[in-house]
């Protein structure tokens, strides 16, 4: 008797969840995951992963210019070291613009990477590969922007999607920005970070 008693506790014992309880863990699961997903909203988490992404490629682009800058002694949207032409108002990337101030006869793409395979000889700053996937749809896109003036800084800038890089983009602008910042300019002209004629939103490096 005793050892049937004992047989029947480790039957018990070994007995799996009945599906009433089951359904009050999936139940309580569910709940936990709706609390969760309300907690760290997911769009935008996944808006500031894109900007981040968007930083990187402004400060390795802003970082190729400046290279370029340096080893060649004038910007790639100019036509040479004597052109006093340095303005960019602004130069939209994924336009491949290619008439800009002063007629310059190659993309600045082609120029930091690897050339047109023509006249444009390339600089191989940049990776083919870098501006195939900035200038693919979907991609929140580029601008290059630069004063002048050749002491003016060159600029980098895109229009944040998130909450959070919205509100340090104004913080920025709010805290001062050198003279030759592009926040208005940009707006003004394209109204990618804004409508036009508003103060612009737009994220630029430096």
């Amino acid at each position: 008797m005793m050892k049937l008693l004992s047989n029947l506790r480790k039957l018990s014992s070994q007995a799996g969840f009945t599906m009433i309880e089951l359904l009050i863990v999936i139940a309580i699961l569910g709940i936990l995951a709706v609390a969760v997903l309300s907690a760290i909203n997911p769009v935008e988490q996944i808006n500031r992963g894109r900007d981040t992404g968007s930083r990187s490629d402004a400060e390795q682009l802003l970082s190729a210019i400046d290279r370029y800058n340096a080893f060649a002694g004038y910007y790639p949207w100019q036509d040479g070291a004597s052109d006093t032409a340095y303005e960019i108002d602004p130069l939209r990337l994924w336009d491949e613009e290619t008439d800009l101030a002063n007629d310059a006869p190659c993309n600045v793409s082609d120029l930091l990477s690897a050339g047109d395979g023509a006249g444009c000889t390339g600089s191989n700053e940049l990776k083919v590969t870098f501006f195939t996937r900035i200038f693919g749809s979907g991609y929140n896109y580029l601008s290059i922007y630069h004063g002048t003036e050749a002491s003016n800084s060159t600029y980098v800038c895109f229009a944040p999607k998130s909450d959070a890089f919205k509100t340090e983009a104004a913080a920025r602008v709010a805290a001062g920005v050198p003279a030759d910042y592009p926040a208005g300019a940009i707006a003004d002209a394209t109204g990618i970070c804004g409508p036009v004629g508003t103060p612009s939103d737009c994220v630029c490096l430096p």
